[in-house]
């Protein structure tokens, strides 16, 4: 398979990803968007999903994507250059020493929250310096459920993921169009395709077992005994997610 040809996604998944951007009007015509592209199974899987919707959805906009590299020494996302460069896809890679500054700038926060603000406010930044005005990121729905459940037994809160908003300083807005995926769909997709995942390899998060991990694994056997847990959360998160525009229209 060459790399130069984006890959068709399975149909389900790009289903998926229609329904949530027209649910909650996250694509308009002439929008800039900037992929958040880790490398991991579900950002490679957006990609591909985001080229194969600009080439046939009704609504034209231009695609980018934008790698974070925190200075881990583990994280090695040299592959991703060739392959955007291949896919004719506008590529940046950002490179700052998250994972040191931590050690000293971090403050009554755990090491994710730290660089997942961090990242964030780079990706922010080279939105704005190279004009693009939306931010795609790949949460899907194992990621929303997790969140909500997370907040709920550790917080006290009921909060989830949001769908699509616009960000506080007001000149960005923020898309999840995964948020009606499931991660065995990305998963599947990016072993049947051979994506170039980079692996998730940072010594932080693998030093102890992590919340997220464990609710995972909880979610994963209650599943099993009750199979519409998913759609079942979903109808829960729905006003935690954002207005949609379509309400009622997608199912998990």
């Amino acid at each position: 398979m060459s790399l130069a040809q984006p890959v068709k996604p399975p149909r389900s998944l790009i289903a998926a990803a229609g329904r949530a951007i027209g649910d909650y009007a996250m694509i308009g015509d002439g929008d800039r968007v900037l992929l958040g592209l880790s490398g991991g199974k579900d950002s490679l899987s957006l990609l591909h999903v985001l080229l194969y919707l600009q080439q046939r959805a009704p609504v034209k906009f231009d695609l980018a994507a934008c790698t974070v590299d925190p200075g881990s020494p583990e994280f090695d996302p040299t592959p991703l250059k060739p392959y955007l460069a291949a896919l004719d896809v506008p590529y940046f890679y950002e490179r700052q020493a998250i994972v040191a500054e931590a050690e000293t700038r971090m403050r009554g926060d755990s090491f994710c929250a730290y660089c997942s603000r961090m990242r964030r406010g780079i990706l922010y930044r080279t939105a704005r310096q190279q004009g693009y005005k939306v931010l795609a990121l790949a949460q899907h729905l194992d990621d929303l459920a997790e969140t909500f459940m997370m907040s709920a037994f550790f917080g006290g809160r009921l909060r989830t993921m949001r769908a699509h908003y616009r960000i506080d300083a007001g000149d960005l807005r923020v898309i999840r169009p995964l948020i009606y995926a499931r991660e065995r769909q990305t998963r599947d997709f990016a072993i049947h395709a051979g994506l170039p995942v980079i692996a998730e390899n940072c010594p932080a998060c693998f030093a102890k077992p992590m919340q997220r991990h464990q609710m995972k694994l909880m979610l994963a056997e209650q599943e099993h005994q009750h199979p519409n847990l998913f759609a079942n959360l979903l109808t829960a998160m729905r006003p935690l997610m954002g207005e949609s525009v379509q309400r009622g229209a997608a199912r998990a």
